[in-house]
């Protein structure tokens, strides 16, 4: 049986992957250790997706050994599913023996991705017809904000960003609802890895005055971008909490029409939209 050292990268040792490597016992359909078998469910199947979301959560990379401390399986019921996604592509071992997350996962994400967009689309068209500016949906994709659905405004002055679109966090509503839902020390360490540059003279610029604007964030349930990205423009963005991944809804426009009285009008709204979604999404998973 390979020890945790090997899973860990030991060298000198005997790829535990390799064909024909053995373990000792635990069986792939022993439920997950702190969870509960879901009915008529294929156990093995829910492990792999739990190794993978543990991967996911670790940055994309991480040891066997890792996945060993952070699941509570055994390491021979995780070389066999880990075997299996190698094979399959999903998974990949890297030269330093770690493994990582796989080339076919790219493919479903985006699959993913536009079913996201459409599930949201009438979210977002029922908030542009409830305020009348540019609804968005952004998720957090590795330390940028990437936008994922929107519905424009029916103004001919209106907002507009491409879907697919990718932008720090620190300047954009969505991006501040987006590092709320994080613990501070992990919002914080976001934006010094990204950098915090000026988009406009009222972009926030220094890790303290971000982690103040994070609290009040938190404490009224909702994000601006006051002209913090594009002058002119403001936003208000709220989390999507309790959904399937780490989302925020936003909607935007013209200061001129998204009005400091809009905002507080509009904050409710938006908040409802959100846990909508988040209960529709929930459903669809």
């Amino acid at each position: 049986m390979a020890t945790s050292s090997t899973a860990a990268g030991g060298n000198g040792a005997a790829d535990p992957l390799a064909p024909g490597a053995t373990g000792a016992a635990g069986s792939d359909s022993d439920p997950l250790p702190g969870t509960r078998p879901r009915a008529g469910g294929v156990q093995s199947l829910d492990r792999a997706f739990a190794l993978l979301e543990i991967m996911a959560d670790a940055g994309g990379e991480i040891s066997l050994s890792e996945l060993a401390d952070a699941s509570g399986l055994p390491l021979p019921t995780i070389h066999r599913i880990i075997r299996t996604l190698v094979g399959n592509g999903y998974v990949r071992q890297l030269p330093s023996r770690r493994y990582a997350l796989g080339p076919r996962l790219i493919g479903l994400g985006e699959s993913a991705s536009r079913m996201l967009g459409t599930w949201a689309r009438p979210h977002l068209s029922q908030l542009v017809e409830d305020l009348g500016e540019t609804a968005n949906l952004a998720m957090l994709d590795g330390d940028k904000v990437v936008y994922v659905a929107q519905v424009p405004s029916p103004h001919a002055m209106r907002m507009f960003t491409e879907v697919g679109r990718r932008v720090l966090p620190h300047s954009a509503g969505v991006g501040k609802a987006l590092l709320a839902q994080l613990p501070e020390d992990e919002a914080l360490a976001t934006v010094r890895r990204t950098g915090m540059p000026a988009a406009t003279d009222r972009t926030i610029t220094t890790p303290e005055a971000f982690a103040s604007e994070l609290a009040r964030i938190r404490e009224r349930g909702y994000a601006i971008d006051d002209g913090e990205q594009e002058i002119g423009v403001r936003c208000l963005a709220v989390g999507v909490q309790g959904g399937p991944a780490m989302m925020a809804v936003s909607i935007s426009g013209p200061e001129a029409r998204v009005s400091w009285d809009f905002v507080e009008r509009a904050a409710p709204i938006v908040q409802r939209t959100a846990a909508a979604l988040a209960g529709d999404l929930n459903h669809q998973n």
